[in-house]
């Protein structure tokens, strides 16, 4: 698909959406995707990416339309919505993202959980079909009072390797700032539906402007997480491990907000940290293993101009999908009210490696 944004329209874009206004156009140098998807009615907010494991060009595209009466959006690799997968009207589904080889009952399944800020839930579909697995939804911070304590934003998956069992990892938009900001909850099958049981409580946040992505680590064992207006957060993800944090980078050098949050591997141990750095149309990318004197020093590597306004939630693969993405693909979202699919190789540049021929899920 060609590439449908101007810089000289983003206002215009922006003002025709309702959108607040932009704060920095489109750089001459930018990056563009070859693949923007259909709209979505409302906020393109969170991407995520299902690999079709038979065909991996039929792998899809999943998205949330953040608004009151948005959805969860379903694309081709080429962009183009596909209807009998949507999920629509869903109440302010924030973040979406994917787990393989979820038991359910006597089955094995690919699943989609959504967070849902307005019913207060988590919402999980089977893939492909997107056919609903959690009996209406699972409600998250039970207990807590506070204006919007229990409605749920950014949301990871993790699958322990060594045990196999599969954690949610649930940020709330608005929470306390005492170290109890993220939620992780242990996802089990019950009577043949998805059921979630807290299991830890923890992490700091500044009070400032929300935690827009959260992003799993699962080789390495880590979870981090993006406190807009001040930085990158590090921690362990095994509950067991403790609550202390292990890093705060990021924390310089972004226009405002940190916002979106994408690992990819180049090898088992090494590899980036993307962060966007949203008003100003930017990645920042970071060293994934950290130095050899301290693992938790995230070097900036370098930064990249994209062609998204305002980027959000994002993901990124090293898989072989097709054609167009034969070296991994970097999904974002935009004001514009669509996705943005771009090629690794492109965001690489000289400077960053490549994984060729990958096909693991993630």
């Amino acid at each position: 698909m060609i590439n449908r944004l101007l810089p000289a329209l983003a206002c215009t874009l922006l003002l025709a959406c309702g959108q607040q206004k932009h704060t920095a156009e489109i750089a001459t140098d930018a990056i563009r995707p070859p693949v923007v998807t259909d709209n979505v009615l409302y906020t393109a907010t969170t991407p995520a990416l299902w690999i079709n494991p038979v065909n991996p060009e039929q792998s899809l595209i999943l998205g949330t339309d953040s608004d009151a009466n948005g959805g969860l959006y379903a694309f081709g690799l080429e962009g183009k919505k596909q209807k009998d997968r949507c999920v629509i009207p869903m109440k302010q589904p924030h973040s979406v993202a994917v787990a393989y080889g979820f038991a359910l009952g006597d089955s094995t399944l690919d699943i989609a959980v959504v967070t849902e800020a307005t019913t207060q839930r988590l919402r999980a579909f089977r893939l492909p079909a997107m056919k609903p697995i959690d009996g209406g939804g699972i409600a998250v911070f039970e207990g807590e009072t506070g204006e919007g304590f229990r409605d749920p934003g950014a949301l990871a998956l993790y699958k322990q390797p060594n045990t196999g069992k599969l954690y949610a990892f649930v940020a709330r938009k608005n929470g306390p700032t005492d170290g109890s900001f993220v939620w992780q909850y242990l996802l089990e099958n019950k009577s043949g539906a998805l059921a979630a049981s807290v299991v830890r409580k923890f992490g700091t946040y500044s009070g400032k402007k929300g935690v827009p992505g959260i992003v799993v680590d699962a080789t390495l064992g880590y979870v981090y997480y993006s406190d807009a207006g001040t930085g990158v957060r590090k921690y362990y993800a095994d509950p067991e491990k403790g609550n202390d944090e292990l890093a705060l980078f990021a924390n310089t050098g972004f226009t405002e907000n940190q916002s979106g949050l994408a690992i990819y591997p180049a090898t088992d141990n090494t590899g980036y940290i993307l962060v966007s750095d949203q008003q100003a149309n930017r990645l920042q990318i970071f060293s994934r293993e950290g130095t050899a004197g301290n693992p938790h020093q995230h070097t900036l590597i370098k930064t990249v101009n994209i062609a998204t306004l305002e980027s959000t939630g994002s993901t990124v693969s090293t898989a072989a999908l097709n054609p167009t993405f034969q070296s991994g693909l970097f999904a974002t979202g935009s004001l514009d009210r669509t996705f943005h699919l771009y090629r690794w190789e492109d965001i690489a540049g000289k400077d960053l490696k490549v994984v060729k021929d990958s096909v693991a899920l993630q």
